[in-house]
């Protein structure tokens, strides 16, 4: 099993940037596919974005596509987050994930490791 830590909210106005971090230990870490999930007040946990590093293979949201890149040092052990122009409706905590194997899986259901996440808030 796998520890997963984020990093990286906080308060941002509209329009604005942040970059979250989540980092690995305790399991090898290139095994694993990382995913983005998030998690508004009142809703359900929804998926992101993912990075399946071994074939080059990133997957979106459409509510983020082309503001949202995920990315992966594998030799840090560490998946980033970086998102752009945000919105209010962004606003949510936001968790990292990871499964080991490579296959597309965009619900929390399939993920069996969990950060604790952080909070992004994002003012209008």
């Amino acid at each position: 099993q796998v520890q997963l830590v984020e990093s990286g909210g906080g308060l941002v106005q509209a329009g604005g940037s942040l970059r979250l971090s989540c980092v690995a230990s305790g399991g090898t870490f290139s095994s694993y596919a990382t995913a983005w999930f998030r998690q508004a007040p009142g809703k359900e946990r929804e998926f992101v974005a993912v990075s399946m590093w071994n074939i080059g293979n990133t997957y979106y949201a459409d509510s983020v596509k082309g503001r949202f890149t995920i990315s992966r040092d594998n030799a840090k052990n560490t998946v980033y987050l970086q998102m752009n122009n945000l919105k209010p409706e962004d606003t949510a905590v936001y968790y990292c994930a990871a499964r080991l194997g490579f296959q597309f899986f965009d619900v929390p259901t399939r993920y069996s490791n969990w950060g604790q996440g952080t909070q992004v808030t994002v003012s209008s």
